[in-house]
């Protein structure tokens, strides 16, 4: 995570194949939601969060797979 927050959607799932730029979730900070998106194209290996999680700024939220 860039920020910290409340992860309120997530978008994928494992398995999905994703692009570089593709939306991955959104992260709710400050009382604005921030669309994260996904830093390179590959296909979703893990997710370390779930809806309705706080996150801290440096935490794990997925892992993508080239």
């Amino acid at each position: 995570a860039s920020i910290p927050g409340l992860i309120t959607k997530l978008f994928v799932k494992v398995g999905d194949k994703i692009k570089s730029g593709e939306h991955v979730c959104v992260l709710e900070a400050m009382k604005m939601e921030n669309e994260i998106t996904s830093p390179l194209s590959g296909i979703i290996k893990s997710i370390h969060i779930k809806s309705g999680i706080t996150v801290e700024k440096g935490d794990l939220i997925l892992e993508v797979q080239k």
